[in-house]
């Protein structure tokens, strides 16, 4: 396989995050989707250095890669993971199992996180991947042909851009942004940089939903006016954070794990999620999977015309900042979504694995991350993760059954795919941005009282609102930042 990428050039000798000795960095106990390390980057000597000569003979070296790819699909690709947490060794072990990919590096700020990981890949692949603190490692790197970015919410967007601006294809893990902002940041480095970017939001490579999206537009449901979206979940209170501060443990950068986020004192758990420095909630974290299902499933609409939110932080609290309790209306012309989101009902649950993927629709009126269609004609039920969809006709006689199965393995065999062919994937960069600022969009809502926004999607802006225009991009702490240029 051709190597050449986008020349990484001087990047060190500008930006160097300080790492002093013995101080680690506090990653997040495994999660579902949460990764745990950061990942550095310099966008501003990338941004110099494309405007060179040089830059301009690099993007030819791109041009050349892709043909090359295309033509060598006997080639492995060879892959970066960064965010070692319990996603990111998940996906560590994905790609290292595949046998068309090497996973060459593995990448974390704690290195507490590197034994565990590196002998679930030794076992799983021929190679074995060095380990680093320190993510420009890897897009230093020529051999390294893509990123897998299972990093907390924080550093998604500015070690997406990294890998973009190096060369690299990313896998980047949901949700895709912190803010609204960050988002078409990224579509951006991707067309620009002729990147592919894909985003973990697998129900896209599901062919059920894609059947599901096809019957509606069939008209079989007839003409659709409200589809509804659950997202609710049984979390407990988190424990209180000692008034005494907390030693970072040894071999944890912490100061780069908090990257372009404010250093908050350092906690050893998972609190980081319901901190807007870090997180936009544990809800929109979990539930871009069913909002993006639904934007397919009513023609990936990209921007509603007004969002309100109601709710707030009613049952847990426990000091978090941002809600347990989300309902939020959101209008597209004719249609409205309905988001019905909480963190403290125990009898709704997810469907488990034994029973998703063995052809068995849900208990509908229990799961807790279900989405409702509705319709003049008939009524579906759909559910993420495999767990299919049911249609009522207009007599409430349950009608057409669909099944399937988890489709983790389909989105990455996808991501890989249009690494070869540079086809732009199933869960490409920007239906990722239109269905993460949806959880944006209800975040910012709330901070401005619970009131209704008007959003204008030519400009990704709110009309008459300059406070909540205030919240569509952090502000970052140097070194690590997002430019305007990308």
């Amino acid at each position: 396989m051709n190597r050449n990428t986008v020349s990484p050039q001087s990047r060190h000798a500008a930006v160097e995050p300080t790492q002093p000795a013995g101080q680690p960095t506090p990653v997040p106990s495994p999660a579902e989707d949460a990764g745990a390390s950061a990942a550095p980057g310099d966008s501003i000597t990338r941004r110099q250095f494309v405007r060179t000569s040089a830059g301009a003979l690099a993007g030819l070296a791109v041009l050349s890669r892709t043909r090359s790819l295309a033509a060598g699909p006997g080639d492995k690709v060879v892959i970066g993971v960064m965010g070692l947490g319990g996603r990111g060794a998940y996906l560590a072990e994905s790609f290292a199992k595949r046998g068309d990919t090497e996973v060459a590096y593995l990448c974390d700020v704690d290195t507490r996180k590197f034994a565990r990981t590196r002998a679930i890949v030794e076992e799983a692949q021929d190679t074995q991947p060095k380990m680093v603190q320190d993510f420009r490692r890897m897009l230093d790197d020529k051999r390294v042909d893509a990123i897998v970015n299972a990093t907390p919410t924080h550093w998604h967007a500015l070690g997406t851009i990294m890998a973009c601006q190096a060369g690299k294809d990313v896998y980047v893990e949901k949700p895709m942004t912190h803010d609204l902002w960050e988002g078409r940041k990224m579509i951006e480095a991707a067309r620009k940089y002729q990147r592919i970017v894909q985003v973990g939001t697998q129900c896209r490579s599901a062919q059920y939903l894609q059947d599901a999206a096809n019957f509606i537009r069939s008209g079989e449901l007839g003409d659709v006016y409200i589809i509804r979206v659950l997202n609710m979940m049984q979390h407990s209170f988190e424990r209180e954070a000692s008034s005494q501060p907390v030693p970072v443990p040894d071999g944890f950068d912490y100061d780069t794990w908090c990257g372009p986020a404010a250093v908050l004192p350092y906690h050893p758990d998972r609190r980081w999620v319901n901190k807007w420095e870090y997180g936009c909630g544990a809800i929109p974290e979990d539930a871009v999977h069913q909002l993006d299902i639904a934007r397919c499933l009513i023609g990936d609409k990209p921007y509603p015309d007004t969002v309100v939110q109601a709710g707030g932080v009613i049952a847990l609290t426990d000091g978090r900042e941002i809600p347990d309790t989300q309902l939020v209306t959101y209008e597209y012309g004719k249609l409205t979504m309905l988001f019905e989101a909480a963190l403290w009902t125990p009898y709704l649950t997810k469907t488990p694995d034994e029973r998703r993927n063995k052809g068995l629709v849900p208990n509908w009126p229990l799961n807790a991350t279900r989405i409702e269609v509705f319709g003049t004609k008939g009524f579906m039920y759909f559910g993420r993760m495999g767990d299919g969809w049911q249609v009522c006709n207009e007599k409430g006689e349950m009608g057409t059954t669909i099944t399937g199965h988890e489709t983790d393995h389909e989105h990455q065999t996808n991501f890989i795919d249009c690494v070869r062919t540079r086809k732009r994937p199933n869960a490409d960069v920007e239906q990722g941005h239109y269905s993460t600022l949806l959880g944006h969009l209800a975040n910012i809502s709330y901070r401005v009282g619970n009131r209704k926004l008007t959003f204008d999607g030519t400009t990704e802006t709110f009309k008459d609102a300059p406070d909540a225009n205030a919240y569509l991009r952090r502000t970052y702490r140097k070194p690590w930042v997002v430019n305007e240029s990308v």
